[in-house]
């Protein structure tokens, strides 16, 4: 199942945190033909298969949902929970 919603942490200087739901299906529609381009530059200079980096890309986003991401460093924190 390809991940729906992220939900991004953030600990502010105060300490407290602050939280964005990302809804990925609007965001890829939004960003997906800079995606494809960009997706297009990167097999072309790095002489990869559009095919194989596109079956690539499919395997890790259906292995994301349920994925945590928690970085600490400092004073700043950031969680990335992925739905």
């Amino acid at each position: 199942m390809i991940p729906q919603l992220v939900t991004v942490r953030h600990r502010r200087r105060n300490g407290r945190w602050l939280r964005l739901y990302v809804p990925v299906v609007p965001v890829v529609l939004v960003l997906s033909p800079l995606l494809l381009l960009a997706g297009l530059v990167a097999c072309l200079v790095f002489r990869v298969s559009p095919v194989g980096a596109l079956r690539g890309i499919g395997r890790l986003l259906w292995a994301l949902p349920g994925t945590r991401f928690e970085f600490e460093q400092g004073r700043t924190a950031v969680l990335v929970s992925v739905r």
